[in-house]
């Protein structure tokens, strides 16, 4: 049985209302360049990246600064309208970066959880969503060079999160029929009180 618990995987669970104006400004630019529920590059399924160079390099630190911005700790090419197979995520703000280009999966664990995760480009949604507990992830970083990442809790969430951005997947895709009708109310209503809202527990 999936263990249940709640955190925020896209975004981090600062409320906007506790914002200094600089950062609220900030955030709220950011999201802005981020691609919102309905436009057809969230349901497209991204190219493999096949030329590592300086633009490559710089599109990646353009995703970490936007991602920083938005106070998200995850970030997939597809949200920003790019058609590549990256990501950019940091569960841990006093940590680097993390890059992954190209990614697939070597290993899912059979153990589940279950969390409520948030999404950059589903403003005001948080949705239970069940994924395995930890993954292992085959990819390169942005100069080329392959690596692996195994993850475990928020960290193989985050980045579960991401591919699913990658393959067009949603995290409505991934919950109840009952959750997604609340979750498309809560966007109408975010929508329609016209500023970016709070985000729920995991987004990215």
């Amino acid at each position: 049985m999936a263990e249940e618990q709640t955190v925020q995987s896209e975004e981090t669970q600062e409320p906007r209302e506790r914002l200094d104006p600089e950062t609220r400004a900030r955030r709220d630019g950011a999201l802005r360049h981020v691609r919102k529920y309905g436009d057809p590059a969230l349901r497209t399924r991204a190219r493999p990246v096949e030329v590592f160079d300086a633009a490559l390099a710089d599109e990646v630190r353009r995703m970490g600064n936007l991602m920083d911005d938005a106070i998200g700790i995850g970030l997939a090419a597809t949200q920003l309208g790019v058609m590549h197979r990256l990501l950019v995520y940091r569960v841990d703000p006093e940590a680097p970066l993390g890059v992954l280009v190209n990614p697939e999966f070597e290993y899912k664990s059979e153990e589940l959880e279950t969390m409520e995760e948030g999404c950059l480009s589903l403003p005001g949604v948080g949705v239970e969503v069940e994924r395995p507990a930890e993954v292992r992830v085959r990819a390169t970083d942005e100069t080329g060079a392959p690596i692996v990442v195994e993850a475990s809790g928020l960290e193989a969430r985050v980045i579960q999160h991401e591919i699913d951005h990658l393959d067009g997947v949603l995290i409505l895709d991934r919950t109840s029929r009952d959750q997604r009708k609340q979750a498309m109310r809560a966007m109408r209503e975010a929508v329609a009180g016209g500023s970016p809202p709070d985000s729920p527990a995991v987004s990215a």
